[in-house]
């Protein structure tokens, strides 16, 4: 405890304080109460009644103020971890680098951290001058100054109705222009994945980049290669889910980001036939975000990889391999390579995998494999899959309306559908020490699936 006050008092390093802070009232921000959540009020109160101070803070107040409806509520206090979780009936703490606590409320869940000290010279860092643990408590303007990005730097105190804005985010955000709190070199070998949340952040909310903020990403993008593989997939997700997916890699190309990424990402991008897939399932996406409907993970990271999967599998075939193996091997080895750099959970591993093992089973149209594969569950995802691959261009769009029409048919209209099996008869062997009256060896038909 004496240590860590010492620390705190002697900090060696730590930016200068940004001058008083602006308060800024609901008639300049425009953040009724009433916007907010019940469960972010409720928490902000409990912790403000407790005697300790509290707000909302960071990308729900940003949105808020852009007209955008959050996703999640984040809350910034001087109580510490323990001190939150004392007051909460449904709370627990998590994290090692930096502890926080999850606090339950209703159906929410909100995000509470306590106020974070400025870094000094014994903050513990990797040999690039990434940030290994922080768990050091501070002031409010020192976890203001610890922020990435001014529109991120936000406080809201739903009592007042008041923003605390210690560094012109507001304006910021108003005059569309995305800055980095402190200098941007350092705070990107802090942390990394700044760089992707620049280039997120500003497809999302229209800004352009301050030149300070873009100049060094190229340059500093190989540092992304330092960052947990499971960080990195979530950050992706939270990048492709945004509703601005499209702008967003759009972004990572000029800036040079894209590179690494998804190791297989860049190839696919140039191979027109390629790009052309993965933009438009992107555009598919976003427009699912936007309208509010379910996503999946694995039908989304499925069509990022699905040309570099064909290419390794064109490749085995060429060889002489039977094909259906060769397409396990080929999305295997694909697989193998993303694991490198994303950490992709077995769950939405085994939705990847059972997306594109179905794509050659829809070329079959004859007996019973189609009856058998519109009751299989990954149907649908399968068959929007195919679509995708026939409005790209892969494939004939007839293929892709026949199981359109064939899965809306009547029984009658399904039978008449039916493409004649032109595949090698069924082979017939004689069963030994088996005879019908007055013949020979009775004929048995060997019973196999084309």
């Amino acid at each position: 405890m004496i240590r860590k006050f010492l620390r705190h008092v002697f900090r060696r390093g730590a930016p200068s304080m940004p001058h008083a802070p602006a308060k800024i009232p609901v008639a300049r921000h425009g953040i009724r109460r009433e916007r907010v959540s019940v469960g972010a009020r409720r928490t902000c109160e409990a912790l403000q009644h407790a005697g300790h101070k509290a707000y909302i803070v960071g990308g729900a107040v940003r949105d808020l103020i852009a007209g955008i409806e959050p996703k999640d509520y984040d809350i910034a206090t001087d109580a510490t971890p323990e001190q939150v979780r004392s007051l909460f009936r449904r709370a627990r703490i998590i994290g090692r680098r930096f502890q926080i606590v999850h606090v339950m409320q209703g159906g929410e869940t909100l995000e509470v951290s306590t106020f974070r000290a400025a870094h000094d010279a014994h903050t513990v860092k990797d040999e690039h001058g990434r940030v290994l643990r922080d768990n050091v408590f501070g002031s409010i303007a020192e976890d203001a100054a610890r922020r990435d990005f001014t529109v991120n730097a936000l406080y809201y105190d739903p009592a007042t109705e008041t923003v605390i804005d210690y560094h012109d985010g507001v304006a910021d955000l108003k005059q569309k222009t995305l800055r980095m709190i402190g200098e941007p070199t350092q705070r990107y070998r802090e942390d990394p994945v700044r760089m992707l949340r620049a280039v997120r952040l500003s497809a999302k909310l229209g800004l352009t980049l301050d030149p300070a903020v873009r100049a060094p990403i190229r340059e500093m993008a190989e540092l992304m290669e330092n960052v947990p593989a499971a960080r990195m997939f979530d950050e992706m997700l939270k990048l492709l889910f945004s509703g601005h997916s499209v702008e967003c890699l759009k972004r990572l190309r000029d800036d040079g980001l894209h590179h690494g990424l998804l190791p297989l990402l860049d190839v696919i991008l140039e191979q027109p036939l390629g790009e052309k897939f993965v933009m438009l399932s992107l555009a598919s996406t976003d427009a699912r975000v936007k309208a509010g409907k379910s996503l999946s993970p694995g039908y989304l990271f499925a069509t990022l990889l699905w040309h570099e999967v064909l290419a390794a599998w064109e490749a085995r075939k060429a060889k002489g391999d039977v094909p259906i193996p060769a397409l396990y091997e080929a999305m295997d080895e694909v697989l193998d390579m993303q694991a490198e750099k994303l950490a992709i959970t077995r769950r939405i591993v085994g939705d990847i995998k059972d997306i594109w093992a179905l794509q050659p089973r829809f070329e079959k149209r004859a007996g019973k494999s189609p009856y058998r594969l519109i009751e299989l569950p990954r149907f649908r995802a399968g068959y929007d899959f195919l679509v995708l691959r026939a409005e790209s261009g892969e494939i004939d769009m007839e293929l892709a309306t026949w199981w359109h029409d064939f899965q809306n048919a009547d029984h009658e209209a399904r039978e008449a559908m039916l493409v004649p099996d032109s595949g090698p008869k069924k082979r017939r062997r004689r069963v030994r020490g088996k005879k019908s009256a007055g013949e020979g060896d009775a004929v048995v038909s060997a019973s196999s699936e084309a």
